[in-house]
């Protein structure tokens, strides 16, 4: 679906620590990034994106609706969040412009 709307998905990563590790192998401009992970969740993989040198832009997805996370979703570093039932090539491009 988003390879049809001319996004590239450069990698997938299965948890938390696989995700920051393929950041770093892929450098993408983007990471789109589901809250809950095996291991942690996509707030906190999001903080530590956010202090890479040149950070992507982060959107954090779940199955949930974001006022089941109540502040967080606000706090977050990333550019924004997208339930899944929303989630299409024109509502990343939205938030990534």
């Amino acid at each position: 679906m988003l390879e049809e709307a001319g996004f590239v998905v450069a990698g997938e990563a299965a948890d938390g620590s696989e995700a920051l590790a393929e950041y770093r192998r892929l450098i993408p401009d983007i990471v789109l990034l589901d809250v809950q992970l095996p291991d942690t969740d996509g707030f906190l993989v999001a903080e530590r994106l956010a202090q890479s040198a040149d950070p992507p832009a982060v959107v954090l997805i779940s199955s949930r609706d974001p006022t089941s996370y109540g502040d967080r979703v606000a706090a977050t570093p990333a550019r924004g969040f997208i339930a899944k039932i929303d989630l299409t090539g024109a509502a990343l491009s939205e938030l990534v412009g």
